[in-house]
Order: C-alpha cells, then structure tokens, then sequence
C-alpha cells in the first residue's frame, strides 16, 4: 500500500511540474515564480518549447539536497518535448507578440 501511494505521488507531482503546463497554461508570473523559488540562474525562458526550456531552467539552479527532483526532470524532459510540439503553433505566435518569459525583473520594470 505504501508503494502505491509514494507511485501515485509521483505521478501527480511530476504531472504538477511539468515544464509545458507550467508556461502554457499557467499565467506568466506563476511560471517564474516556481523557478525563482527553485532558485534558477535562469533569467527568462522563450515561449517556444518553453517546457523544456523551465526544465532546464529548473536544472540549471542550485543542488537539490534530497535528490528527488532531477529524476522527475529528467523524466518530464520527454514529456514536455512531445507537448512543446503540440502547442508549436500557439507558442510561436505569443513568441512574436508577448517576447520571452521573465524570471527576474529589475527594480522599476513591469
């Protein structure tokens, strides 16, 4: 019983993290706020295959000391790979008229 529920767990927070959900369908500022808290030196991701780009993003941040996260990351990459070519259409075009997504703004910007 308690592996079926540490499976489904997973499942549900690896399904919560996925790159692609975060940027396309969430609001900007929820995406950059996951990846300001998970500390990235990332400072913007393009809307073009932007879930593999918050994945990246996500790896490109601080260790994380329980090392459960890079396994979920590793395997949401796939993931958000083939859902980044589904939404190809639309990320295009928010690419051309909303820019990048940014993670860090300075004092002043909106």
């Amino acid at each position: 019983m308690k592996k079926i529920a540490m499976l489904l767990g997973a499942c549900s927070l690896s399904l919560s993290g996925c790159g692609t959900a975060v940027t396309v369908l969430q609001d900007d500022a929820d995406a950059a706020r996951g990846l300001r808290k998970q500390k990235t030196y990332c400072q913007s991701i393009p809307r073009i295959y932007s879930g593999l780009a918050y994945d990246f993003c996500v790896l490109n941040a601080p260790p994380d000391p329980t090392g459960f996260l890079v396994p979920l990351v590793l395997l949401d990459l796939g993931l958000s790979g083939v859902l980044d070519t589904v939404v190809l259409p639309y990320t295009i075009y928010r690419q051309g008229v909303d820019g990048n997504i940014g993670i860090y703004w300075r004092a002043g910007r909106g």
